[in-house]
């Protein structure tokens, strides 16, 4: 593959409204839960937030977020997506902690949990919405 079809490639893959994020918005949106996306007045862009209940819910998509990155290393093309990965997951990590630091509670739903149990999903995170806290 030619660097412009990588380039190409690389720049139809979209960070917000995956497919994944848009089945769960229709799911809660039927259900009548409302609440902002990617709410930007606060770090890392929660996909799903409720401000004045600080509330913050992460849909983590398992390539882009590493869910599996240690037994994945080994199929990935070059040391540059390993690296990539692995900063993923630390940003993550680091944005999670500054948030519940500044008083937010915060869920993560990952991708193939969804795959698993859409129904159970979504239950879990209007229960966490929900709920006084965690």
């Amino acid at each position: 593959m030619t660097k412009e079809q990588r380039s190409r490639n690389m720049s139809r893959i979209r960070s917000s409204m995956t497919g994944f994020e848009q089945k769960i918005f229709k799911k809660l949106k039927n259900k009548r839960i409302y609440f902002q996306t990617h709410y930007t007045r606060v770090i890392g862009k929660p996909d799903i937030a409720l401000p004045r209940s600080r509330k913050a819910v992460f849909l983590h998509s398992d390539f882009w977020h590493g869910w599996r990155l240690p037994s994945w290393e080994n199929v990935l093309p070059n040391e540059f997506w390993i690296n990539k990965l692995r900063q993923n997951r630390k940003r993550d990590r680091k944005v999670i902690r500054k948030l519940r630091q500044m008083g937010w509670d915060v869920f993560v739903l990952w991708e193939h949990s969804y795959k698993k149990d859409p129904d159970g999903s979504i239950d879990k995170i209007i229960n966490f919405l929900k709920s006084d806290s965690l």
